[in-house]
């Protein structure tokens, strides 16, 4: 079982849903980097569950850093984050570990693992796990916060409902990650919370697609052909659970456009080269080109749904009906714009630490 992402810096991630701590490793992040624990905190509260809308199962992520940190700093060796689960109910899984939840990793991990995994809650594959990334995510990216690079996730769609697109970018992202619930229209978020109580009320779950910016990247970051910045980017973002599809800039639409419509035209502004559009999302040929970055995702409906579906029953190798019991979430997106928010800083780190050097954080 790999779970290591990053070459320069890089992560590894570990525990399982319902074991003692779940957690997470940096390696190859430069001594000296400031760390700020009410940081780590407010994006933790962003991924955290919240009313209705969310999980019953609400963790204090009570983080503690036990390696690789002194007064604040990173020393330059592994810094290791350690997050208590308190707030476990095993005994809601029992009746599932021999028929495999539908779209979940439960028969894929069976036939990987033989048995042999932590099935409660989902062990290792489960989104409790994000919470590790979030912290790691939350040390990186208040290191690139303060070396002007700025990013923020709303959710743009949400079964049938849309959001305004992002406009003053600055102010947008400053905006969105002081609030718990993303979306830049307020009307827009009130009626995406509707939709999802009324799912859940159902005992079903809707998805969307979660919109990313980043802001101060310099241009000439990213390689031009295995690891690219799309490359690299989708890597991490492939790894957080209920990410099914990911596009940069205008992504599939520009296959309806022609030529003359989508090609970005280059002009000078204040002294520097920028692009009069945008539709290639700030990166060409696989390298940053200095505009932002405009990254999208597609985020599943939540499997985990109150109401009877088929599988299998292994031990039989029979048909089977099953009725999930637990707490679940009639959506993830709001929550997991947290976790894309981490996954896409830890990505953007690792590429400017190769191209800058290992003290680029400092």
């Amino acid at each position: 079982m790999k779970n290591s992402f990053g070459t320069s810096l890089s992560v590894t991630i570990f525990g399982e849903s319902h074991g003692d701590y779940i957690g997470i490793t940096i390696d190859g992040i430069a001594p000296g980097v400031e760390i700020s624990d009410s940081y780590i905190r407010e994006k933790l509260a962003l991924r955290r569950p919240a009313g209705r809308i969310s999980t019953a199962r609400v963790e204090a992520d009570e983080f503690s850093i036990i390696s690789g940190a002194k007064d604040g700093y990173t020393t330059g060796s592994p810094l290791t984050v350690l997050i208590p689960n308190t707030n476990k109910k095993s005994g809601d899984y029992s009746d599932i570990f021999d028929t495999p939840r539908p779209s979940h990793a439960d028969y894929p991990a069976e036939c990987k693992y033989h048995g042999y995994q932590d099935k409660r809650g989902g062990g290792h594959f489960s989104g409790r796990i994000t919470a590790a990334l979030v912290a790691a995510g939350a040390i990186i990216s208040y290191a690139l916060l303060k070396k002007g690079i700025r990013l923020a996730t709303h959710i743009s769609y949400l079964h049938g409902v849309k959001d305004r697109k992002f406009e003053n970018l600055y102010d947008d992202i400053s905006y969105l990650n002081s609030i718990h619930f993303p979306t830049l229209s307020v009307e827009s978020g009130d009626e995406m919370r509707r939709v999802i109580e009324a799912a859940g009320k159902d005992g079903d779950s809707v998805g969307g697609i979660l919109e990313s910016a980043a802001i101060g990247i310099p241009a000439g970051v990213g390689e031009p052909w295995f690891d690219t910045v799309e490359g690299v980017i989708s890597h991490a973002l492939f790894s957080v659970p209920g990410i099914k599809g990911v596009e940069f800039g205008e992504g599939f639409r520009l296959s309806d456009m022609y030529g003359s419509e989508a090609n970005d035209h280059y002009r000078m502004e204040d002294g520097r080269v920028v692009t009069e559009t945008n539709n290639m999302g700030g990166i060409g040929g696989g390298i940053t080109n200095g505009m932002p970055l405009i990254i999208r995702c597609a985020v599943k409906p939540t499997p985990s749904i109150y109401k009877e579906q088929r599988t299998v029953r292994l031990s039989t190798m029979e048909n089977e009906t099953i009725a999930i019991e637990g707490r679940h979430d009639p959506a993830i997106i709001h929550r997991a714009r947290a976790v894309v928010d981490a996954a896409i800083s830890i990505a953007l780190a690792d590429m400017l630490v190769q191209r800058y050097g290992t003290d680029y954080l400092r």
